[in-house]
Parts: structure tokens; C-alpha cells; sequence
């Protein structure tokens, strides 16, 4: 049997979004500063991981609360 070694490969939304912001910077349409042009989708998505992960906390932490408010409610019975 041979090994067949599959690969998936692509660039991706965020390195679209890099490249597409790199030719409108050289093209002369945005006038961003470079920095910006080339960490602004990056930061975009740790922004957007971020509030993943916030979001996930806040449910966590409700759900506890909500358990330790019913144990107490079933405490005094």
C-alpha cells in the first residue's frame, strides 16, 4: 500500500483581506499607514476570537450562578 500524503492548503479570509488591502495601499485608494494595512485583519480576528471567548466565559459564569441560586433555593426546603 502506498502512503499518500493529502494536503489542504488555501490562503484564507484573512490573508484575502491582506493582500486585497496591500494593492489598494500600493494602488493609491486607501491611505492607510502600513502597519495598519498589514496587522488590520490580523487584529480583526483577534478581536473576533476575543469576543468568542468572552462570550463563552459570560455563559459559564451565569451558568454557575444560576447553579449556586438553585441550591440555595433547594436548601431551604
Amino acid at each position: 500500500m502506498e502512503n499518500e500524503v493529502k494536503t489542504q492548503g488555501g490562503v484564507g479570509f484573512v490573508g484575502l483581506l491582506t493582500i486585497a488591502l496591500i494593492v489598494l495601499k500600493l494602488c493609491g485608494v486607501i491611505t492607510w499607514p502600513w502597519w495598519l494595512v498589514i496587522l488590520g485583519p490580523f487584529m480583526c480576528s483577534l478581536a473576533l476570537a476575543l469576543a468568542i471567548v468572552g462570550i463563552v466565559m459570560g455563559i459559564a459564569f451565569v451558568v454557575t450562578e444560576y447553579r449556586d441560586f438553585r441550591d440555595i433555593l433547594e436548601d431551604k426546603k
